[in-house]
């Protein structure tokens, strides 16, 4: 595979219920991950761009979180329905999803 254009880290952290700092996993995450490879899958996107499951990535308490490099832009609160958001206008479409951004304090 060439360098991707762009890489989806997409959350899948577990812990415990009940932990001070939360997961994507209780944030139903795992809905999130099958939308996105749903959508790379139909779409033939892995060919330009790189999906990556991967464990905690930060602002824990703002999950499902997506992060999208080379831009370094971290989406929080992620659902199924978002997902195609952040493909067609990020990944394709060059422009971050503003109302999914976290907070400039928390990334």
């Amino acid at each position: 595979m060439p360098k991707p254009k762009k890489h989806v880290f997409v959350c899948t952290q577990n812990r415990q219920p009940g932990h001070p700092r939360g997961s994507c996993q209780q944030n139903n995450c795992s809905a999130v991950v099958d939308e996105f490879m749903l959508e790379f899958q139909s779409r033939d996107l892995h060919v330009n761009y790189a999906l990556t499951f991967t464990g905690c990535i930060g602002p824990c308490g703002s999950g499902p979180s997506v992060l999208v490099y080379p831009e370094g832009v971290m989406y929080g609160k992620v659902t199924r329905q978002d997902v195609k958001a952040i493909i067609d206008e990020h990944l394709l479409g060059d422009q971050p999803v503003e109302r999914l951004k976290v907070p400039a304090d928390i990334w």
